[in-house]
């Protein structure tokens, strides 16, 4: 997320980053619009959650910008459909979603402030971006599309430091072989 090639060596080291070009720094939108989305999807919100639910290590907190605001019987279809909306931009791009499994918590973030990177969308062990959307995005056809797109189709997704620690990151279309 910063720029290897652009921040100097020597005495001024650390002292100046430059941001990668593609990286960007959230500027927020409201939490309060991320809740009801949640409790849409079956989030029991802690006012209503009994103790002894949250005890038994079926259930998952589940926290937004830090805040505990209830738990989740199914981690992973919350974690899933949260991502399609974002990948689909039925919400922000920005929100970051984090599953940690060891603390049986989910993290949502919606403030501002967050470096975030593209990142390509694998499913299959397959890059979905192929070399159609290449050629459409080449500047003589960019009237059919643009970097939008590819975040309107799923093709890639903003990802900050937090969510990255969970996630899977091949540095190579290699890595993605099947390794079996």
């Amino acid at each position: 997320m910063i720029c290897p090639a652009e921040t100097p060596e020597g005495a001024a080291c650390g002292l100046v980053k430059n941001l990668a070009l593609m990286a960007f720094v959230s500027v927020g939108s409201t939490a309060t619009q991320l809740i009801t989305i949640l409790e849409d999807f079956g989030v029991e919100p802690l006012s209503i959650v009994n103790q002894l639910s949250v005890g038994d290590g079926k259930c998952v907190k589940v926290f937004v910008n830090g805040r505990w605001v209830g738990t989740h019987a199914n981690a992973d279809d919350l974690v899933t459909s949260i991502k399609e909306l974002r990948r689909t931009l039925e919400i922000p791009k920005e929100i970051s979603i984090v599953r940690d499994i060891s603390n049986k918590e989910v993290r949502f973030f919606t403030d501002s402030g967050r470096v975030q990177r593209p990142l390509f969308i694998v499913k299959n062990s397959q890059i979905i971006l192929k070399k159609d959307h290449i050629n459409q995005l080449k500047p003589k056809r960019a009237q059919e599309m643009n970097f939008d797109d590819t975040l309107k189709q799923g093709l890639c997704e903003f990802l900050d430091v937090e969510e990255e620690e969970t996630a899977m990151i091949a540095m190579h279309i290699v890595d993605l072989k099947n390794k079996g």
